[in-house]
């Protein structure tokens, strides 16, 4: 059974995009630590990310930080934050999260955002991704 991540990268389900490879896939959090907080997936169904492929984890790695740098250029943030837990979508993925304080990376403070602002972010980071 396709994982929601999955159901996301084939549209089934809608998302914020902000960036598209033909192995990576980049949305926005819908429930984010801070505004800008953004996912990275392989489109590859993994459940743990060190049981990627080596190629696929490197690709990751690289697709993820070339997202980062997007979003440092849009988000106003000391630093961009890098997490992977991934308990709670049996699929892997990395948080993007733009760091104002160490309480952003913890998971306990979430951001309301509208649908328009959620909008607005995505294209700002999708426009500054290369």
């Amino acid at each position: 059974m396709a994982t929601l991540f999955t159901k996301i990268i084939n549209g089934e389900i809608p998302s914020y995009k902000v960036a598209e490879t033909d192995e990576f896939f980049a949305f926005l959090d819908i429930n984010p630590n801070s505004k800008g907080h953004t996912l990275c997936i392989p489109k590859k169904e993994v459940d743990k990310i060190f049981d990627l492929d080596e190629e696929t984890y490197m690709g990751l790695m690289q697709f993820s930080r070339r997202v980062a740098l997007a979003i440092e250029k849009v988000i106003p943030c000391q630093r961009i934050g890098m997490t992977v837990i991934g308990l709670e979508v049996p699929h892997v993925h990395v948080h993007l999260i733009p760091l104002h304080t160490m309480e952003n990376a913890r998971f306990t403070q979430k951001e309301k955002l509208t649908s328009e602002e959620f909008e607005a972010i995505a294209q700002k980071i999708a426009d500054n991704f290369n």
